[in-house]
């Protein structure tokens, strides 16, 4: 297919380009209108407003407010995943072997994110979202630490699974801390030490009988 043909109304790719337009604007307006206002206090008007949309043109694409909102964490969350993933890969290229540094590789990059994106690190922390949506969090939590015990190598014992929580536990916290910073240097501050604490524990490795 020519570029032309690619940009002809009615042509397959140009329908799907005018979707992935459409549904980037309405994310990027419930962005701005949910870090704003919040998830009860936003309203529907004021996001396809901004997307230059329309109501039912957010029904079609997303099936409503609490899915725009649902489909923003998800996106959020995939942002995380890619950057630490990337992160502990390029660690591996340069020779890191060890999971303790593969970790706090990864770990870098994540809190990275919540810099970049403090305004959605901060929504999706203050527990204001649609019905389900905290435990749609703790399932993404356990996640993470299934991840992250598979990352630093640890058996499938209840101490090690704690150790791994412990670890995943002081990232997220460390997280929010750094969403709420108010300069970048801050920031740095806190994920350095964030780090520093990371390594303090893995520096024992996890309790045994």
């Amino acid at each position: 297919m020519t570029e032309a043909q690619a940009r002809k109304p009615g042509s397959g790719s140009w329908q799907w380009g005018r979707t992935a337009q459409t549904q980037r604007a309405l994310l990027d307006a419930a962005r701005d209108v949910f870090t704003r206002q919040g998830f009860a206090e936003a309203g529907i008007a004021e996001v396809v407003e901004r997307a230059g949309s329309s109501v039912g043109s957010l029904y079609h694409h997303f099936g409503g407010k609490s899915e725009l909102f649902l489909a923003l964490w998800q996106e959020h969350q995939l942002a995380y995943e890619q950057a630490a993933s990337a992160a502990v890969a390029a660690a591996r290229k340069s020779g890191v072997t060890d999971p303790a540094e593969l970790f706090a590789a990864g770990a870098r990059a994540y809190l990275e994110g919540s810099w970049q994106r403090r305004d959605l690190a901060m929504l999706f922390s203050t527990g204001d979202g649609p019905p389900g949506f905290e435990l749609m969090k703790r399932h993404r939590g356990h996640e993470w630490i299934r991840q992250n015990d598979a990352l630093l190598r640890l058996s499938d014992t209840s101490l090690d699974r704690l150790y791994a929580a412990v670890l995943t536990s002081l990232i997220g916290e460390g997280s929010r801390e750094v969403a709420a910073a108010k300069t970048r240097a801050q920031a740095d501050e806190i994920i350095n030490a964030v780090i520093e604490y990371a390594r303090r524990v893995m520096s024992g490795g996890p309790a045994r009988h």
